[in-house]
Protein backbone atom coordinates (compact mmCIF):
# COMPACT_ATOMS: atom_id res chain seq x y z
CA UNK A 1 0.00 0.00 0.00
CA UNK A 2 0.98 3.30 -0.54
CA UNK A 3 1.58 5.63 2.67
CA UNK A 4 3.63 8.55 3.23
CA UNK A 5 6.54 8.07 5.95
CA UNK A 6 8.77 10.52 7.57
CA UNK A 7 12.14 9.12 8.23
CA UNK A 8 13.79 12.61 9.73
CA UNK A 9 12.01 15.84 11.43
CA UNK A 10 12.31 19.17 9.12
CA UNK A 11 10.43 20.85 6.76
CA UNK A 12 7.28 19.43 5.01
CA UNK A 13 9.91 18.28 2.05
CA UNK A 14 10.59 15.35 4.66
CA UNK A 15 7.07 13.98 3.71
CA UNK A 16 8.12 10.94 1.52
CA UNK A 17 5.18 8.76 -0.48
CA UNK A 18 6.29 5.26 -0.25
CA UNK A 19 5.29 1.57 -1.04
CA UNK A 20 5.06 -0.38 2.47
CA UNK A 21 3.48 -3.67 3.27
CA UNK A 22 -0.53 -4.04 3.92
CA UNK A 23 -1.44 -3.35 7.54
CA UNK A 24 -2.35 -6.35 9.21
CA UNK A 25 -4.93 -6.03 12.18
CA UNK A 26 -4.70 -7.75 15.49
CA UNK A 27 -7.67 -8.98 17.34
CA UNK A 28 -8.58 -5.79 18.85
CA UNK A 29 -7.93 -4.00 15.69
CA UNK A 30 -9.64 -2.70 12.74
CA UNK A 31 -8.44 -2.07 8.98
CA UNK A 32 -9.70 1.10 7.62
CA UNK A 33 -9.19 1.92 4.13
CA UNK A 34 -9.15 5.36 3.54
CA UNK A 35 -10.91 7.20 1.16
CA UNK A 36 -9.82 10.80 2.52
CA UNK A 37 -7.26 12.10 4.95
CA UNK A 38 -7.63 15.62 6.77
CA UNK A 39 -4.46 17.45 7.20
CA UNK A 40 -4.11 19.86 10.64
CA UNK A 41 -2.13 22.47 12.07
CA UNK A 42 -0.50 19.58 14.83
CA UNK A 43 0.76 17.31 11.94
CA UNK A 44 3.35 20.13 11.32
CA UNK A 45 4.31 21.06 14.37
CA UNK A 46 4.73 17.21 14.96
CA UNK A 47 6.75 16.76 11.35
CA UNK A 48 8.83 19.61 12.15
CA UNK A 49 9.59 18.32 16.08
CA UNK A 50 8.63 22.04 17.38
CA UNK A 51 6.34 23.01 20.09
CA UNK A 52 7.19 20.03 22.53
CA UNK A 53 7.10 17.29 19.91
CA UNK A 54 9.78 14.58 19.61
CA UNK A 55 8.16 11.71 17.67
CA UNK A 56 10.10 8.48 17.07
CA UNK A 57 10.61 7.87 13.37
CA UNK A 58 10.02 6.91 10.92
CA UNK A 59 6.24 6.99 11.39
CA UNK A 60 3.23 7.73 8.99
CA UNK A 61 1.48 11.25 10.00
CA UNK A 62 -2.26 12.45 10.74
CA UNK A 63 -5.26 11.65 13.03
CA UNK A 64 -8.58 12.32 10.64
CA UNK A 65 -9.35 10.25 8.22
CA UNK A 66 -12.80 8.92 6.86
CA UNK A 67 -12.88 5.47 5.02
CA UNK A 68 -14.78 2.01 4.56
CA UNK A 69 -14.07 -0.85 7.27
CA UNK A 70 -12.11 -3.45 5.56
CA UNK A 71 -11.52 -6.00 8.22
CA UNK A 72 -12.59 -6.58 12.32
CA UNK A 73 -10.18 -8.15 14.72
CA UNK A 74 -11.62 -11.61 15.70
CA UNK A 75 -12.17 -9.80 19.44
CA UNK A 76 -14.60 -7.56 18.27
CA UNK A 77 -18.11 -7.61 17.37
CA UNK A 78 -19.57 -4.44 17.67
CA UNK A 79 -18.76 -3.09 14.12
CA UNK A 80 -19.56 -4.56 10.82
CA UNK A 81 -17.15 -5.17 7.46
CA UNK A 82 -18.05 -2.43 4.66
CA UNK A 83 -19.51 0.15 7.35
CA UNK A 84 -18.56 4.29 6.30
CA UNK A 85 -16.37 5.50 9.25
CA UNK A 86 -14.47 8.45 10.47
CA UNK A 87 -11.37 8.27 12.57
CA UNK A 88 -10.20 10.16 15.40
CA UNK A 89 -6.77 8.75 15.08
CA UNK A 90 -4.76 5.61 14.30
CA UNK A 91 -2.67 3.51 15.21
CA UNK A 92 -0.79 3.40 12.31
CA UNK A 93 -1.17 7.25 11.36
CA UNK A 94 -3.93 8.19 8.67
CA UNK A 95 -1.83 9.84 5.59
CA UNK A 96 -2.03 6.20 4.03
CA UNK A 97 -4.23 4.15 1.69
CA UNK A 98 -5.12 1.97 4.94
CA UNK A 99 -5.29 2.50 9.16
CA UNK A 100 -5.31 0.40 12.09
CA UNK A 101 -7.39 1.38 14.55
CA UNK A 102 -8.70 0.46 18.10
CA UNK A 103 -12.41 0.46 18.26
CA UNK A 104 -12.89 4.22 20.03
CA UNK A 105 -11.01 5.87 17.34
CA UNK A 106 -14.02 4.30 14.59
CA UNK A 107 -17.09 6.07 14.53
CA UNK A 108 -20.11 5.99 11.60
CA UNK A 109 -21.34 8.63 9.40
CA UNK A 110 -24.59 8.42 7.63
CA UNK A 111 -24.97 8.19 3.64
CA UNK A 112 -24.99 12.23 3.45
CA UNK A 113 -21.45 12.63 4.86
CA UNK A 114 -19.20 12.27 2.25
CA UNK A 115 -15.81 10.97 3.19
CA UNK A 116 -14.27 14.02 2.75
CA UNK A 117 -16.20 15.71 5.43
CA UNK A 118 -15.80 12.71 7.65
CA UNK A 119 -12.07 13.34 7.39
CA UNK A 120 -12.49 16.72 8.66
CA UNK A 121 -14.03 15.77 11.63
CA UNK A 122 -11.91 15.04 14.13
CA UNK A 123 -9.62 17.22 15.03
CA UNK A 124 -11.46 20.64 14.06
CA UNK A 125 -14.90 19.88 15.98
CA UNK A 126 -13.65 17.53 18.57
CA UNK A 127 -11.81 20.75 19.80
CA UNK A 128 -14.59 23.45 19.46
CA UNK A 129 -17.02 21.32 21.46
CA UNK A 130 -14.46 20.87 23.73
CA UNK A 131 -13.30 23.92 23.91
CA UNK A 132 -16.83 25.36 23.93
CA UNK A 133 -19.78 23.25 25.40
CA UNK A 134 -17.35 21.62 27.95
CA UNK A 135 -14.73 23.50 29.42
CA UNK A 136 -16.66 27.28 28.50
CA UNK A 137 -19.87 25.36 29.23
CA UNK A 138 -21.81 27.91 27.18
CA UNK A 139 -25.49 28.27 27.98
CA UNK A 140 -28.01 29.55 25.05
CA UNK A 141 -28.33 33.09 25.37
CA UNK A 142 -25.17 33.79 25.79
CA UNK A 143 -22.52 35.66 23.56
CA UNK A 144 -19.45 33.88 22.25
CA UNK A 145 -16.25 35.30 20.35
CA UNK A 146 -14.90 33.18 17.89
CA UNK A 147 -11.45 34.52 16.93
CA UNK A 148 -9.86 32.90 13.38
CA UNK A 149 -13.39 31.56 12.68
CA UNK A 150 -12.96 31.18 9.13
CA UNK A 151 -10.81 27.86 9.69
CA UNK A 152 -11.81 24.10 10.37
CA UNK A 153 -11.98 25.01 13.96
CA UNK A 154 -13.91 28.35 13.77
CA UNK A 155 -16.53 26.59 11.36
CA UNK A 156 -16.91 23.79 13.98
CA UNK A 157 -17.39 26.22 16.49
CA UNK A 158 -19.82 28.49 14.70
CA UNK A 159 -22.17 24.79 13.87
CA UNK A 160 -22.25 23.98 17.69
CA UNK A 161 -22.84 27.44 18.93
CA UNK A 162 -25.57 28.45 16.55
CA UNK A 163 -27.36 24.75 17.32
CA UNK A 164 -26.99 25.95 21.22
CA UNK A 165 -28.69 29.11 20.68
CA UNK A 166 -26.00 31.71 21.31
CA UNK A 167 -25.09 35.22 19.87
CA UNK A 168 -22.12 34.47 17.80
CA UNK A 169 -19.25 37.43 17.09
CA UNK A 170 -17.01 36.00 14.47
CA UNK A 171 -13.37 37.11 13.50
CA UNK A 172 -11.35 36.65 10.36
CA UNK A 173 -8.67 38.62 8.33
CA UNK A 174 -10.08 38.56 4.51
CA UNK A 175 -13.15 39.51 3.16
CA UNK A 176 -13.76 35.82 1.87
CA UNK A 177 -13.20 34.48 5.67
CA UNK A 178 -15.67 37.02 6.69
CA UNK A 179 -18.13 36.20 4.08
CA UNK A 180 -17.57 32.37 4.94
CA UNK A 181 -18.37 33.45 8.37
CA UNK A 182 -21.49 35.30 8.09
CA UNK A 183 -22.65 32.01 5.53
CA UNK A 184 -22.26 29.78 8.46
CA UNK A 185 -24.32 31.91 11.18
CA UNK A 186 -22.67 34.41 12.72
CA UNK A 187 -24.26 37.44 13.95
CA UNK A 188 -21.85 39.63 13.74
CA UNK A 189 -18.58 39.35 11.69
CA UNK A 190 -15.47 41.62 12.08
CA UNK A 191 -11.98 41.78 10.70
CA UNK A 192 -9.61 40.85 13.16
CA UNK A 193 -6.67 43.02 11.68
CA UNK A 194 -8.65 45.82 12.51
CA UNK A 195 -7.03 47.06 15.98
CA UNK A 196 -10.88 48.99 16.62
CA UNK A 197 -12.42 45.47 16.83
CA UNK A 198 -12.50 44.79 19.95
CA UNK A 199 -13.74 48.50 20.90
CA UNK A 200 -16.34 47.49 17.98
CA UNK A 201 -17.46 44.02 19.96
CA UNK A 202 -17.62 46.50 23.17
CA UNK A 203 -20.40 49.09 21.54
CA UNK A 204 -21.91 45.66 19.81
CA UNK A 205 -22.71 44.29 23.63
CA UNK A 206 -23.69 47.73 24.85
CA UNK A 207 -20.41 47.60 26.95
CA UNK A 208 -21.68 44.28 28.31
CA UNK A 209 -19.02 42.39 27.31
CA UNK A 210 -19.16 39.07 25.64
CA UNK A 211 -19.62 35.63 27.91
CA UNK A 212 -16.98 33.42 26.46
CA UNK A 213 -14.19 33.72 23.98
CA UNK A 214 -12.49 30.82 22.05
CA UNK A 215 -9.04 31.75 21.15
CA UNK A 216 -6.93 30.81 18.69
CA UNK A 217 -3.90 33.23 18.83
CA UNK A 218 -3.48 33.82 22.55
CA UNK A 219 -0.03 35.39 22.21
CA UNK A 220 -1.33 38.19 20.01
CA UNK A 221 -5.25 38.51 21.65
CA UNK A 222 -4.89 37.30 25.51
CA UNK A 223 -4.79 40.97 26.77
CA UNK A 224 -7.41 42.54 24.84
CA UNK A 225 -9.63 39.41 25.11
CA UNK A 226 -9.85 40.25 28.93
CA UNK A 227 -10.75 43.84 28.49
CA UNK A 228 -13.72 42.54 26.81
CA UNK A 229 -15.15 40.07 29.22
CA UNK A 230 -18.43 40.42 30.67
CA UNK A 231 -19.31 39.21 34.12
CA UNK A 232 -18.36 35.49 34.85
CA UNK A 233 -16.27 35.70 30.86
CA UNK A 234 -14.46 32.67 30.33
CA UNK A 235 -11.93 32.71 27.98
CA UNK A 236 -10.48 29.30 26.39
CA UNK A 237 -6.95 29.16 25.38
CA UNK A 238 -7.37 26.82 21.91
CA UNK A 239 -4.05 28.01 19.71
CA UNK A 240 -0.91 30.01 21.33
CA UNK A 241 3.16 30.55 19.82
CA UNK A 242 4.12 32.30 22.32
CA UNK A 243 4.39 34.49 25.67
CA UNK A 244 2.46 37.49 26.16
CA UNK A 245 2.01 39.89 29.23
CA UNK A 246 -1.58 40.31 30.53
CA UNK A 247 -2.59 42.27 34.02
CA UNK A 248 -4.38 40.06 36.23
CA UNK A 249 -6.69 42.48 37.61
CA UNK A 250 -8.45 41.93 34.52
CA UNK A 251 -9.88 39.45 35.03
CA UNK A 252 -10.57 39.98 38.75
CA UNK A 253 -12.73 42.95 37.28
CA UNK A 254 -15.19 40.65 36.17
CA UNK A 255 -14.84 37.41 38.31
CA UNK A 256 -13.26 36.03 34.78
CA UNK A 257 -11.28 33.10 34.13
CA UNK A 258 -8.96 31.60 31.37
CA UNK A 259 -8.96 28.08 30.61
CA UNK A 260 -6.50 26.18 29.13
CA UNK A 261 -7.46 22.45 26.98
CA UNK A 262 -6.28 20.48 24.98
CA UNK A 263 -7.11 17.18 23.22
CA UNK A 264 -4.58 14.87 25.07
CA UNK A 265 -6.04 15.63 28.28
CA UNK A 266 -9.94 14.75 26.82
CA UNK A 267 -10.94 11.51 29.05
CA UNK A 268 -12.58 8.17 27.49
CA UNK A 269 -15.60 9.45 29.06
CA UNK A 270 -15.52 13.17 27.67
CA UNK A 271 -14.95 11.35 24.38
CA UNK A 272 -17.91 9.55 24.59
CA UNK A 273 -19.83 12.67 25.01
CA UNK A 274 -18.46 14.37 22.18
CA UNK A 275 -18.04 11.82 19.11
CA UNK A 276 -21.73 11.42 20.25
CA UNK A 277 -22.71 14.93 20.12
CA UNK A 278 -20.31 15.01 16.47
CA UNK A 279 -22.62 12.18 15.27
CA UNK A 280 -25.88 13.10 16.01
CA UNK A 281 -25.08 16.77 14.21
CA UNK A 282 -24.26 14.63 11.71
CA UNK A 283 -27.50 13.19 11.28
CA UNK A 284 -29.80 16.15 12.01
CA UNK A 285 -27.42 17.98 9.26
CA UNK A 286 -26.76 20.71 11.97
CA UNK A 287 -23.12 20.18 11.61
CA UNK A 288 -21.37 19.79 7.70
CA UNK A 289 -17.83 20.68 7.82
CA UNK A 290 -15.97 23.00 4.63
CA UNK A 291 -13.66 21.96 2.77
CA UNK A 292 -11.01 24.22 1.39
CA UNK A 293 -9.47 22.01 -0.90
CA UNK A 294 -8.59 18.43 -2.46
CA UNK A 295 -5.26 17.19 -2.92
CA UNK A 296 -3.69 13.74 -3.53
CA UNK A 297 -2.11 12.25 -0.89
CA UNK A 298 1.64 12.69 -3.13
CA UNK A 299 1.03 16.08 -2.55
CA UNK A 300 1.10 16.04 1.32
CA UNK A 301 4.12 18.37 1.58
CA UNK A 302 2.22 21.39 -0.52
CA UNK A 303 -0.81 20.31 2.16
CA UNK A 304 1.15 21.01 5.07
CA UNK A 305 2.65 24.73 3.53
CA UNK A 306 -1.32 25.78 2.58
CA UNK A 307 -2.48 24.76 6.49
CA UNK A 308 0.09 26.94 8.10
CA UNK A 309 -1.16 29.86 5.51
CA UNK A 310 -2.80 32.95 7.65
CA UNK A 311 -7.14 32.89 6.13
CA UNK A 312 -7.79 29.41 5.94
CA UNK A 313 -10.95 28.69 4.54
CA UNK A 314 -12.23 25.76 5.58
CA UNK A 315 -9.98 22.26 5.71
CA UNK A 316 -7.26 20.38 3.77
CA UNK A 317 -8.08 17.07 2.61
CA UNK A 318 -5.60 14.76 1.03
CA UNK A 319 -6.86 11.53 -1.25
CA UNK A 320 -5.20 8.49 -1.28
Amino acid sequence: MRAIRVTELGDPDVLKIEQVPKLEPASDQLLVKIKAIGVNPVDTYIRSGKRGYNPEVPYTPGYDAAGVIETIGTDITSFNVGSRVYLSGAVSGTYAEYALCTPNQVHPIPDHTSFTEGASLFVAYVTAYRGLIQRAEARPGETVLIHGASGAVGIAAIQFAKNLGLRIIATASSEEGQRLAAEQGADLVLDHSDPQHFATIMDYTEKAGVNIILEMMAHVNLANDLQILASKGRVIIIGNSDTIEINPRDTMACDGAILGMSLMNISEQDGKEIHSAIIAGLNNKTIKPVIRCELPLEEAAKAHVRVMESGSLGKIVLVP
